[in-house]
């Protein structure tokens, strides 16, 4: 996936959300350009809260330029002004971003720990037949898997909280999570947990492998906002999740979407 127009990403509304990100990059309405950083990456060890984290990732840049240069060329909010929040599935691709329209946003690959991403139980027709399903998040102790990290105006936030809504107010909730952790990751190729992978008891779902080891710092989740769907849940089978890491999202319209029931949002999700 190389830096050019966002028109030219690699993106199927049936298959989101693959054809991510796998580097953290500046997405605007003309161009994704991909961003480095030469600084030495923070100790593992270390939580970086709002104001170490923000001050990291304006550490990153282009070959010729500054994060803020570049933002400020754009006249648009530097990093100081910005705040972070998770970006799941479809609203970390930038063709995606494009026909939201709400200006340039730096995006970072991060990995996120005991929870999964997993289909909103809930069908978005604006744009094709049969629909777009979104994502959202549930617990899974012991899963690992990618997603991506946005920095965002708070106007950013509420514009991409809005898309989401699409007029249904309440059907998405910006929350603070109270388990998981979420930290930056560089390693693009890794790999979650297999579907054989995960035991179940009836009750709860988890992975007992040991996590690969990380290659970036944790950040405070006290500090991170993520997007959670609250009018439907996610997608309920007896008990157990259809996580976007192992079915994508036309076989899920296909095969399991209406043949099963919904989780309340907050009996799979604790946040602050």
């Amino acid at each position: 996936m190389r830096d050019g127009s966002p028109r030219l990403w690699p993106y199927s509304p049936a298959n989101s959300p693959i054809a991510l990100p796998d580097r953290p990059i500046l997405c605007s309405a003309n161009e994704v350009v991909t961003l480095f950083n030469s600084d030495d990456v923070p100790d593992f060890t270390t939580k970086l809260d709002g104001k170490a984290l923000t001050s990291y990732l304006a550490g990153y840049g282009t070959e010729n330029d500054s994060l803020d240069a570049v933002l400020g060329a754009q006249g648009v909010a530097p990093m100081a002004q910005r705040r972070p929040i998770l970006l799941l599935g479809e609203l970390a691709n930038p063709y995606r971003l494009q026909d939201i329209n709400i200006g340039p946003l730096p995006v970072f690959p991060v990995r996120i720990e005991d929870v999964c991403r997993t289909w909103a139980d809930g069908l978005d027709t604006r744009e094709a037949y049969p629909g777009v399903h979104h994502v959202t998040l549930a617990r899974t102790p012991g899963w690992w898997e990618h997603s991506h990290l946005g920095m965002a105006t708070v106007e950013q936030m509420k514009a991409l909280i809005g898309w989401l809504e699409n007029g249904v107010r309440g059907s998405w909730r910006p929350v603070k999570l109270a388990e998981g952790s979420i930290r930056l990751d560089v390693e693009s190729d890794l790999e979650p947990p297999t579907k054989q992978d995960i035991t179940w008891d009836g009750v709860v779902e988890r992975v007992e492998l040991t996590m690969p080891a990380p290659t970036g710092p944790m950040i405070d989740l006290t500090t991170l906002m993520v997007p959670i769907h609250t009018r439907q849940g996610c997608y309920n089978n007896r008990g157990r999740l259809a996580r976007c890491a192992h079915i994508n999202q036309r076989d899920f319209h296909d095969n399991l979407f209406r043949k099963g029931s919904s989780h309340r949002w907050d009996d799979v999700l604790s946040v602050q």
